[in-house]
């Protein structure tokens, strides 16, 4: 990675750590923009502040020449509708704003496979296909989703206006083995009924470090959504045995054999040359 250093918000975050870490790892210097600092970060620059506020963002932008944005609150359920959508969507366009004044071209941006409209919906939605992929329709009705599916215009707009690379990665259930993720898939595999929306996709914390960092080396311009998860679920039942008891309306568009994810992972091993190497 030939860049004088990237910068990270929400770093202090659970892949935010992950990604400076992984930076750290590889001598790449780090610039971190948290809420609160907690004083361990990995970090040559720490900035205290806002990823809505222009100038932090500026701060923190200092020297850097790419860009790895985080910062977001991550779930509908902890705060207001309208402030779930409108710090989301702020955060995202001042971040990219700033990143393509200031002459960066290179930004990931963590999206999140809950932009389908699935995860938070107060009803039970099923995808339209499977293996589902970035051209699937959103059913989007919860303000997270639709934040989501904002910051994916708005990655579009500044990949026009600034000539920008801008890859966002759809995330899943993301966590380490050592903390909530193997307690989770314990959990799914006594009642897969728990993570039926998620549609049993996982990645570990690391790999999600590196899908970030490899979304940085993407050439050119342009705005490209990616969908990353480990290859196979996180419960041990077959996944077409699962898709047809919590999902039967869903067209299965290929085979699924054994634990395969229905999630289509081409576009994070041709663009990116991702596979996920921890998998439970």
């Amino acid at each position: 990675m030939g860049v004088r250093r990237v910068m990270v918000t929400g770093a202090a975050g659970r892949i935010g750590r992950a990604v400076l870490g992984l930076l750290a790892e590889r001598g790449v210097p780090a610039a971190a923009l948290v809420l609160d600092d907690p004083g361990d970060l990995p970090a040559d620059l720490v900035v205290e502040g806002d990823a809505t506020d222009p100038a932090a963002v500026r701060a923190a932008l200092d020297g850097a020449g790419a860009v790895v944005h985080l910062a977001a609150i991550p779930t509908p359920e902890w705060e207001p509708a309208e402030r779930v959508f409108a710090v989301n969507t702020q955060s995202t366009f001042t971040v990219l704003e700033e990143a393509g004044q200031a002459g960066i071209r290179h930004v990931c941006l963590a999206g999140s496979q809950a932009a389908g409209g699935l995860a938070f919906a107060a009803r039970e939605l099923h995808p339209a296909y499977a293996p589902i992929d970035d051209l699937l329709p959103s059913q989007a009705e919860d303000p997270y989703a639709l934040s989501k599916l904002v910051d994916g215009l708005t990655a579009e707009t500044m990949a026009r206006r600034y000539g920008m690379g801008v890859v966002t990665l759809r995330l899943p259930f993301v966590g380490g083995f050592g903390e909530r993720l193997r307690e989770f898939a314990d959990r799914c595999a006594a009642d897969p009924g728990l993570h039926a929306r998620g549609l049993w996709a996982y990645l570990e914390t690391r790999d999600a470090a590196r899908a970030c960092l490899l979304a940085l080396d993407v050439p050119g311009p342009g705005a490209r959504t990616v969908l990353v998860a480990a290859p196979e679920t996180l419960v041990p039942q077959p996944t077409e045995e699962l898709m047809r008891r919590y999902h039967p309306a869903t067209e299965l568009r290929r085979p699924l054999p054994g634990r395969t994810v229905p999630v289509d992972l081409t576009a994070a091993a041709e663009l990116l040359g991702f596979t996920a190497r921890f998998t439970l």
